[in-house]
This record gives C-alpha cells, structure tokens and sequence, in this order.
C-alpha cells in the first residue's frame, strides 16, 4: 500500500485506531504501521491508536490526544485549573479524570495521567471546539472539586493559602452555585469540610 493513500484517508482524524483502518481497509496488513513508525511516517500513542507527525506543531493537540488515548476521560485537575489561570504554576503532565482505572502514559505529546472517578461523577465538562474536532475539559467548578477529591490531603488553611489561587481570578470566573449544586452530587462529607475551608481562605 502507498503511504500517500493511507495518509489521504486518515489524515483529517487526527487521531486514528487500528479499527478505523481496518474499516477504511479490511485487508490492511499492519506490518505497514510498524514499518511507518519506526521512519516516522506515523507516531504511535498507545496499542492501536497513532497519529501524525505534522500534529506535534499544532497548538492544543496535545488535550486532544488526552481525550483520545484513554475513554471515557475529560482534562481536570492541576491542568485545568492552570488553564483557566487559577494557579500560576505552569503544568506539562496533561492532568485527567476518567471512570477507569488510575493510570499514566507517555508519548510524543508529552506525559498523560488518569485519575479514577466513580462513573457518577463523570460529569461537570464542557465541549471545546478544536480544529474540526473537540476536547472535553471540566468546568472550573468541577475541576476544583476533583482536585479536593481526589487529594483529600489538603485540609487545612495553609494548604489552601500553598495552593496560590489567585483570588481576583477566582472570583470573576466562578460560579459558587453550580459548585455547590456539584458538591452535593459527591456526597462526601470530609469533601465539604475541605470545601468549606476553601471558601472561607479565598473569601468566595
């Protein structure tokens, strides 16, 4: 098979399985990925997902091979909040939550880890347009709360003060009602206690 019909064919995905392509072409011999990857014709992701090169120039693509390469997931956490420009660390490790197992990969694109949710609790998460595409990133409510969640080892005001929200920020762009109104969706006493104490710290 030419490389330049496969490429054609697969392009516009961004991101493409080896189900895709066995879709597209029942009779692909997969022998063509492995040869493609090892002369960087084609990147590999994880088993059975890859990509192109020409997306490691493409600003963003990185959250989108985070959504692609574990399902069901969304970008939370550390990541998210440094996003929204809530804490002026800047993170590298594209942080996610997702109902599956804990887990982190590596890749071209950079480092990805998964943080294990009750599948409850997969909500809270906005579709971001991207390219032709979207990306599932949480809402800066829900982000908040799965970080308290799912580092339940933040407790007391210091810890809140070390975290280094920046206040101004924090109280043009939340809305303390819908993270309320997803508090209760957790149902986690200790969760609310550390809830409260951020909200006191940060006067929202």
């Amino acid at each position: 098979m030419l490389f330049i019909d496969f490429k054609e064919n697969m392009y516009k995905l961004g991101c493409f399985s080896v189900h895709q392509i066995s879709n597209w072409k029942p009779d692909f011999d997969s022998k063509n990925l492995t040869r493609w990857c090892t002369m960087d014709y084609v990147i590999k992701l994880r088993n059975g997902l890859y990509t192109f090169p020409e997306y490691t120039d493409v600003a963003g693509f990185d959250e989108y091979v985070a959504n692609r390469i574990y399902t069901p997931s969304y970008i939370s956490l550390h990541y998210a909040l440094s996003h929204y420009g809530l804490i002026p660390e800047a993170i590298f490790q594209i942080t996610s939550v997702s109902s599956l197992k804990t887990i982190t990969f590596k890749n071209s694109f950079g480092s990805f880890t998964y943080q294990k949710v009750r599948q409850n609790l997969m909500f809270g998460y906005e579709r971001k347009p991207f390219l032709n595409m979207a990306v599932n990133l949480a809402t800066t409510e829900k982000a908040i709360l799965d970080l308290f969640y799912l580092y339940p080892f933040y407790t007391s005001e210091q810890d809140m003060i070390d975290l280094r929200f920046d206040q101004q920020i924090l109280k043009e762009i939340l809305n303390k009602e819908i993270l309320f109104q997803y508090l209760v969706k957790y149902q986690n006493k200790q969760l609310e206690k550390r809830i409260e104490t951020f909200s006191k710290t940060y006067q929202i």
